[in-house]
């Protein structure tokens, strides 16, 4: 009888261990198919495209154009179309829509206006009121002006003027929840005033809190500087970047993506937006091969 015992306990102790074997088992594969989904959203890399790439077919046939946009795995848009309260001719709201319906964010737009006269102010400043409602009713994150006119590259003085102004535009975006910035071409770079480019100047007569920076990375180089050297001196301020080469991402050669972006949280990037100017195929071919190429390289870390 005793004998009998010890075998019931025996069996019942296999019976336990058993289960939690199964147990420890279930939760292992738990984990690990929880660790394979994270791998598996994480490589959904979120690299959007400047609309500007693909300027002759938005102009055609937009829902066609952000349709293929959005199948070549690209997540969102920079605008590059705005007129009159409209984005390529659509409402706010009909835009934002659009983009979504083919999986695309709608979180930034190129726009801007040159620097205003004393006697012009006013009607500026209510140009940007209309431009900024519009975005806001979109929905996007960040209003980024493109250019700037013979004014800011001639004398400190009309620089100052232009900084002094995208102060007070920054301004009128904060107000509304949207970002501000600049986006530069290479005469920033190469174009000197008192001794020190144009760039420098700007970052530092702007107000970080009022202005950031949308570096273009390709044409840094043709300027003749280096984005390191930037990030190093004025650290944070770069809060979107421009990833651009001579034409499709990778193909010239010029370009070290790589120590750009092994240097991306001292530079305060958040968003990474290709832009494709120049082309070997036809610009959709182009923009498809360019995001590609990024979602090839382990060093782009860019993820929502």
């Amino acid at each position: 009888m005793h004998s009998k015992r010890i075998t019931f306990k025996f069996y019942m102790l296999l019976i336990v261990l058993a289960g939690m074997s199964l147990t420890f088992s279930a939760c292992q594969s738990t984990g690990k198919k929880s660790t394979e989904e994270q791998k598996s959203a994480k490589a959904e890399k979120f690299i959007g495209l400047q609309l500007w790439s693909v300027r002759d077919d938005m102009g055609k046939d937009a829902t066609a154009t952000l349709k293929a946009v959005g199948e070549m795995g690209y997540k969102f848009v920079e605008s590059a179309g705005y007129g009159d309260g409209k984005m390529y001719g659509m409402e706010p709201e009909a835009f934002k829509n659009l983009c979504e319906s083919n999986g695309l964010k709608y979180l930034g737009a190129h726009t801007g206006q040159d620097v205003p006269t004393e006697e012009k102010w006013a009607e500026t400043m209510a140009w940007w009121d209309t431009c900024i409602a519009a975005h806001k009713a979109a929905g996007v994150k960040w209003i980024v002006q493109p250019w700037m006119g013979s004014t800011g590259y001639e004398s400190l003085e009309g620089l100052k003027k232009y900084c002094e102004y995208f102060n007070a535009v920054g301004e009128k975006c904060n107000a509304a929840g949207i970002r501000f910035g600049y986006h530069n071409h290479d005469k920033e770079f190469s174009t000197e005033l008192e001794g020190k480019p144009v760039y420098d100047w700007m970052l530092e007569l702007t107000d970080p809190a009022k202005v950031m920076f949308q570096l273009d990375l390709y044409w840094i180089v043709e300027g003749g500087k280096n984005a390191l050297d930037y990030f190093d001196k004025y650290p944070g301020r770069f809060e979107l970047w421009h990833i651009k080469d001579e034409k499709e991402l990778g193909a010239s050669g010029k370009m070290d993506f790589a120590s750009v972006f092994a240097q991306r949280e001292k530079a305060g990037c958040q968003y990474g937006v290709v832009e494709v100017e120049r082309y070997d195929f036809e610009p959709l071919e182009s923009c498809k091969k360019s995001i590609e190429y990024l979602k090839a390289q382990d060093y782009i870390d860019l993820y929502e």
